[in-house]
């Protein structure tokens, strides 16, 4: 295999592919055929070093396709990504623990602390996988079909109708969890994207507000696609997670009904929206995430 550097930002190439990409891929099918191949054994192990290969996988091949990735632009942030994404996750496994919409098989196995540590180390790789997917969605030429969409957010009435429509969205979690499931997945959102925008922060606001949707349907794709893998790896794990989600519990793909895919598509919104807010003031983080070519 040819073996060279790439000049721009210092990548090394094997057979014209990043080496952390190839290692991901190892990472990937090393750890995907463990995880179902030892049925009927614990593979919690396995749950970090598959998601990482993924990880590395994507990012490899958002570099392929545009010179410069998560990764490689700043390493030191990258790895801060996975630190990041783990009280991402928290938040939404405290918002559960009112409406029991999921819940995972085997956790009596473990101790609370081994199982905050399992957890919190599966967690951590949710915020990478989510937006260095999004990263190389939008490298595709038909995100710029999407740049002209319908004008949000483009005053301020509008961007409190949408923070007051989010308060109702969570309470309603906490007051009717039966029929609140999808507001799991947009009522923070709601909440943490007019809060941006007011803070000065990057926001999805201030792109639709001009009718720009390229990285809301970018971000949007990446959940699906994410979705698709945790879900598919999910299937022949042990332990594993599983739904009980009111009124669309019917017709399932894995261990998720159907329609409950749909939550994929708002959920990278919130991720995008909470990770904005917890960098608050830094400037340099602000604007790490590219989803669009520049």
């Amino acid at each position: 295999m040819k073996v060279r550097p790439k000049n721009k930002n210092n990548s090394i190439l094997v057979a014209n592919f990043p080496v952390h990409g190839w290692l991901g891929l190892a990472l990937v099918f090393l750890f995907w055929t463990l995880n179902w191949s030892l049925q009927g054994l614990r593979t919690h192990w396995g749950f970090f070093p598959l998601w990482l290969g993924y990880c590395l996988t994507i990012d490899a091949l958002t570099f392929k396709r545009k010179g410069n990735s998560l990764l490689t632009r700043n390493p030191t942030y990258y790895l801060l990504l996975f630190f990041l994404s783990i009280p991402v996750w928290w938040v939404f496994e405290a918002i559960n623990s009112k409406g029991h919409y999921w819940h995972y098989s085997h956790q009596s196995h473990f101790s609370n602390l081994a199982y905050f540590c399992w957890a919190s180390l599966s967690f951590s790789t949710v915020v990478p996988a989510v937006f260095g997917t999004a990263e190389w969605m939008g490298t595709f030429g038909w995100i710029q079909l999407t740049k002209k969409g319908p004008p949000i957010g483009q005053n301020n009435a509008i961007q409190v109708f949408i923070f007051l429509a989010g308060i109702f969205f969570f309470i309603s979690i906490f007051l009717w969890p039966a029929y609140s499931f999808a507001f799991v997945w947009i009522s923070l959102y709601c909440i943490s994207d007019p809060l941006n925008y007011w803070l000065g922060n990057r926001t999805l606001i201030q792109n639709t507000a001009y009718r720009d949707w390229r990285e809301v349907v970018a971000l949007c794709m990446a959940g699906l696609m994410c979705g698709f893998f945790w879900e598919l790896w999910n299937f022949y794990s042990m332990p594993q997670w599983r739904y009980t989600i009111p009124f669309v519990d019917a017709w399932y793909v894995f261990e998720m009904p159907l329609l409950g895919y749909l939550g994929y598509l708002p959920f990278t919104l919130e991720v995008f929206a909470l990770f904005h807010l917890m960098v608050s003031g830094k400037s340099k983080w602000q604007y790490y995430l590219q989803i669009l070519p520049e």
